[in-house]
């Protein structure tokens, strides 16, 4: 019981991020399957950089540079992907990995390794084979 009173309670404490059901928005693009996951905390700009970066192939070349493999991008909440005209360290995009689980879960590392603190990065971008 004291378990289960204890994991309850780091549920309630856990932050707003991890808590939101967040849509997915997929696209194909030349062979690729593209996927947005447009969290609230993303303002109006950088939801219009990750949709050009879903539909134009030239605009994913500057955040996933090889089409092999699975790529995935991770954001910091707190400091987002463009602040200020310019994208802050903790902006993690990483690529050429073996399975979408492996690129989400190398690109959380990174991300949070750079982040100042706040929620933990979440992934924003994924990228595969279609």
């Amino acid at each position: 019981m004291r378990i289960i009173t204890g994991l309850a309670l780091v549920a309630l404490l856990a932050g707003s991020v991890l808590a939101e059901t967040v849509p997915t928005e997929v696209k194909l693009l030349q062979g690729r399957k593209v996927t947005v996951h447009p969290y609230a905390f993303l303002n109006a700009d950088e939801l219009k950089v990750l949709r050009l970066v879903e539909t134009n192939t030239e605009a994913l070349k500057l955040f996933i540079t090889s089409p092999k493999g699975y790529s995935a991008m991770a954001v910091a909440p707190k400091e987002g992907l463009v602040r200020g005209g310019t994208f802050p360290a903790s902006v993690l995009a990483i690529g050429e990995l073996p399975d979408a689980e492996t690129a989400a879960a190398a690109a959380l590392k990174g991300c949070n390794a750079k982040r100042k603190g706040g929620d933990a990065c979440v992934v924003v971008l994924e990228v595969g084979p279609a």
